[in-house]
């Protein structure tokens, strides 16, 4: 099954493709977006559920959402046009990662999304060429709570604790002026929403040929993360602005 449909049966019920619940989601956005009538941008969208959610929250916001998966950009203009902000929302299929700046916007926002540019630093330059003076970016990554074994880091990959990614951070230039730490309570949630949502879909539709596959992945990604990574894995979701320049 290709992956972008793995991911968008996976979220059927967890619209916000990162580990925080509704009420964390609308305090970061309330955070970013304080001003009023932003353009905002999302960079790796997915089904754009952030971007809807920061339209549904002021009628003179306006977004954009860039993705390069088809199936997530059509469920966004869809979920979009049924809570009455498609006409707000411009949806690009395309390659977030090369994606040439044009009118800057007043917040940027990359959840869960900082692979397809290479890691963290390189979502936060990526963002950068996209951001008006004095704009904010939302940035939700990985890092580890606890000593990772090696099999969470082949699982999941290199990262650093709280401490060493926010130094990371204000070293390329950047200040926190708000963060979110997902709890265990999300994150769990998140992995049962996950693994359980692609696992119904699987036995519901036996006769599909993307089935078998499906109730693969998510009896791997269920095992991995029960035995693997649960208890050294954290989520931050955070607000930046640029130090200088």
């Amino acid at each position: 099954m290709e992956r972008s449909l793995m991911s968008q049966l996976a979220h059927v019920h967890h619209p916000i493709a990162s580990p925080l619940d509704d009420s964390s989601v609308a305090r970061v956005l309330a955070r970013a977006l304080d001003r009023g009538g932003e353009r905002v941008l999302d960079l790796g969208c997915g089904q754009a559920e952030w971007l809807i959610r920061a339209l549904e929250r002021d009628p003179a916001t306006t977004a954009v959402g860039v993705d390069l998966a088809a199936g997530g950009l059509a469920e966004a203009r869809r979920q979009a046009d049924a809570r009455g902000v498609g006409e707000r929302l411009v949806l690009e299929q395309a390659d977030a990662a090369a994606l040439v700046p044009e009118e800057p916007f007043d917040v940027v926002i990359s959840s869960g999304a900082t692979h397809a540019f290479g890691g963290l630093t390189g979502t936060l330059e990526a963002a950068h060429k996209h951001l008006a003076p004095a704009g904010r970016v939302v940035v939700g990554d990985a890092f580890w709570l606890t000593e990772p074994s090696p099999e969470a880091v082949e699982m999941l990959g290199e990262y650093e604790d709280l401490a060493d990614t926010v130094d990371r951070i204000t070293a390329a230039g950047w200040t926190p002026v708000y963060g979110h730490l997902s709890t265990r309570h999300e994150l769990d949630d998140y992995e049962w929403n996950w693994t359980g949502a692609l696992s119904a879909w699987a036995l519901d539709h036996p006769e599909d040929p993307g089935s078998a596959d499906a109730l693969k992945a998510a009896t791997a990604h269920r095992t991995e993360w029960l035995r693997g990574y649960r208890d050294s894995f954290g989520f931050h979701t955070l607000v930046l602005r640029r130090t200088e320049g």
